[in-house]
């Protein structure tokens, strides 16, 4: 997410307000954009109109474009159509007064203006975050050799190679992933792939396990014939990158969800729905807040949700919000769409 331009402003109140002029630079960013936009929020962008001065009976209308406002009503998420409709009525741009719809896209401009809550500013500060570092990395190894690569919008680059000679003594081949290691470290990156022609990934991957297991917690192992650019080419072919956002993060929120599961059956350190949810936050018992974004959103309308979510932040445990595009996220609506892991029984 780029962002062009902020006018931010915070109240009396603590609340900040105002507009953010942005772009989505890719389609995780729409998606974070569906739960920053809400009902009621202003959103200006350029669209399609039929010319005011086209004949309106005519077939073969003039369209042209024009920066429409329009006072939020509805945001749908089209993954497969690679777009998000904001619709609602026209407040700015042009006289008419009815309503309309806007495509926003990858690389397309717009502006929200609204009353930003803690999480969506925080959605925002990661996805722009996101953005200026390099989201993957792509490790291609074997005995003895390795190449590391960063993937960039115009290809992958290359940031690193080694190649080490040595017997069966395993002493020097632990030196060899020691120093791909040590490499790895000084990089920032979202993901890692491990690709490579034999085992020795799998191997370098229980390694990367053992010394560097939040490393690990974001890393896939995928197979290529060849290392260093075949390797990287291979990966890129085979559909690899748009697969690792997807695996880490279902496997990321199925543990968290397969933990809480255990703990129901158990009858222990564990609360679901929003009353129990409520109370248990009371007692700042909570470690995990589970929520699901279609909850989020739903409940918005009806409560300050908000608060509660605060609360746990202040009372040092962890909200973490999972995509009902997901399993983990959909098993957790059927919950309730929200449910906590407790320090403590209560």
């Amino acid at each position: 997410m780029k962002v062009i331009e902020e006018k931010l402003k915070t109240g009396r109140d603590g609340k900040v307000e105002g507009e953010v002029k942005l772009v989505p630079e890719s389609l995780d960013d729409l998606w974070h954009l569906k739960y920053m936009i809400e009902p009621g929020d202003v959103v200006f962008s350029l669209t399609k109109r039929v010319s005011e001065s086209c004949d309106k009976l005519r077939s073969d209308k003039e369209m042209v474009t024009v920066r429409l406002g329009v006072e939020v009503e509805k945001v749908e998420f089209h993954r497969f159509a690679n777009r998000l409709r904001i619709s609602g009525r026209i407040v700015g741009g042009v006289e008419d007064s009815g309503y309309h719809t806007l495509n926003i896209g990858v690389g397309k401009e717009l502006s929200i203006i609204k009353r930003w809550k803690k999480e969506q500013l925080e959605r925002l500060e990661s996805a722009v975050k996101a953005s200026s570092q390099p989201e993957v990395v792509i490790l291609t190894i074997e005995e003895g050799d390795a190449v590391i690569g960063v993937l960039r919008q115009w290809g992958v680059e290359e940031v690193f190679s080694v190649r080490r000679s040595y017997g069966k003594e395993s002493s020097s081949r632990l030196e060899f992933f020691s120093e791909v290691l040590s490499a790895l470290k000084n990089l920032e990156f979202k993901y890692l792939v491990i690709a490579g022609p034999g085992f020795t990934k799998d191997d370098f991957y229980e390694f990367l396990k053992e010394k560097e297991p939040e490393v690990a917690k974001k890393s896939i192992t995928a197979d290529v014939s060849s290392i260093g650019v075949r390797g990287f080419v291979e990966v890129l072919k085979r559909g690899v990158i748009s697969r690792i956002v997807k695996d880490i993060r279902l496997a990321e929120e199925a543990e968290y969800i397969d933990l809480l599961l255990e703990r129901i059956a158990k009858g222990e350190r564990v609360a679901y729905g929003i009353e129990e949810v409520k109370s248990a936050c009371d007692y700042g018992a909570i470690d995990v807040l589970l929520v699901a974004d279609e909850f989020l959103r739903e409940e918005r309308e009806k409560w300050d949700v908000d608060s509660l979510l605060e609360s746990v932040e202040n009372s040092r445990g962890k909200v973490v919000i999972l995509s009902t595009e997901f399993e983990p996220g959909k098993r957790l609506m059927a919950l309730g769409g929200i449910a906590a892991l407790l320090r403590f029984d209560i």
